[in-house]
């Protein structure tokens, strides 16, 4: 990796969670929490941008930070933590959405459809719910699933394999909505246009003066891609997506050897000396 201990410090670390900050099992290793809190108190504030929904981010409050904001579900919401609130939402419009499940159904007969909103997650009772994490959700008809705003559209299909049904997704959406892919296999995860983790990203650090040269940005999948592009230095870890690790400026360790960690170290060092 590049000697960064020269480099100008950044004034915010934006950073995806899963397979970046966080291990394969989903903990946060004590090196990491440590590499945070004193990057806090050396001025560098950091920001967690996630594909998670805000229903999966409570189990890492203690980490959050003093601003307790997470930008998550690809950039469709603001969730505040401490008070379990999501403060803003960017969803689908109601137009759109109706036109894009029949786009998707027409061509791919065999998807199911699931949608996160502010309130959860609603899913159709064919959509087959895989997640470990905490929370519950509803199971209804489309009709009664899109009656509130769709900040996430989740569609998957069980008949083909990931790649293709990716490709005829893309395809469907024909670029009216963003098509984020964070790594589980088969599902497709759409958003609004224009709705990604950098416009999130930028949205949060404009309202705090911060420019895209100020912010470097760790990511391991597609949908950090738009992340990466967008801030000034860009770090895949080594256990990223090959798309990921094609543009990217540096590379860091992996996420089970605390690649976030030890990049932090090595810049606070030089901060310190």
């Amino acid at each position: 990796m590049t000697d960064l201990s020269t480099f100008v410090p950044p004034r915010v670390i934006a950073t995806d969670l899963d397979g970046t900050l966080l291990h394969s099992d989903g903990s946060l290793s004590d090196r990491t929490r440590a590499a945070i809190l004193r990057a806090e108190a050396a001025g560098i504030t950091t920001v967690f941008v996630t594909a998670r929904p805000p229903r999966w981010l409570d189990s890492l409050a203690y980490a959050v930070g003093p601003h307790g904001t997470v930008l998550c579900g690809n950039g469709a919401f603001v969730y505040d933590v401490p008070t379990k609130t999501v403060t803003e939402q960017y969803p689908l419009a109601d137009l759109l959405l109706r036109e894009l499940l029949a786009d998707l159904r027409h061509a791919v007969p065999d998807i199911t459809f699931a949608v996160e909103g502010a309130d959860g997650l609603g899913r159709e009772e064919a959509f087959v719910y895989r997640s470990e994490q905490p929370g519950t959700h509803t199971v209804g008809t489309l009709a009664e699933l899109t009656s509130a705003p769709v900040g996430k559209l989740l569609g998957r299909c069980e008949s083909l394999d990931s790649a293709k049904f990716l490709e005829l997704v893309m395809t469907a959406l024909g670029g009216r909505a963003e098509l984020g892919y964070s790594g589980a296999s088969g599902l497709a995860e759409i958003t609004a246009p224009g709705v990604t983790k950098a416009a999130g990203l930028q949205r949060w650090c404009d309202a705090r003066g911060v420019g895209a040269h100020e912010v470097w940005a760790f990511g391991d999948m597609p949908n950090d891609l738009p992340m990466l592009h967008w801030a000034g230095t860009s770090f895949a870890v080594g256990n990223a997506h090959a798309d990921v690790l094609a543009i990217a400026q540096h590379v860091c360790p992996s996420n089970n050897d605390d690649g976030v960690a030890h990049t932090l170290e090595i810049l606070l060092q030089g901060v310190s000396e």
